[in-house]
């Protein structure tokens, strides 16, 4: 079972924002918005593009790169060109900080 690590601070990432960061030598962004808090890995499965740099749309995040999109809740794909989902991790507030537990699957 992973273990959760800090991420960043909550004050560090107002609601509809994004920021990326990395846990264990992998690149996550993690995601606020008003149903939560949200991580997933931050290089999109369809071409090796960064989704912080990208745009959040409620719980829609829109890759830079071609405009695949994702679900940040589940990581499902909601729009192409991208057909794999994005491993999410879970993740919890404690004290105002962010911590993030990554999926074990590799990226």
């Amino acid at each position: 079972m992973a273990e959760f690590q800090a991420a960043l601070k909550l004050a560090e990432l107002p609601p509809g924002s994004m920021r990326s960061c990395v846990i264990d030598g992998r690149e996550i962004v993690v995601c606020h918005t008003r149903e939560g808090v949200f991580a997933l890995d931050n290089i999109c499965t369809h071409a090796h593009a960064r989704l912080c740099e990208g745009r959040l749309r409620a719980t829609r995040l829109v890759c830079p790169l071609h405009g695949a999109s994702f679900d940040i809740r589940d990581g499902r794909v909601l729009g192409p060109p991208a057909v794999v989902p994005m491993p999410t991790h879970a993740v919890r507030i404690v004290d105002g900080t962010v911590e993030v537990a990554l999926d074990v699957r590799p990226a």
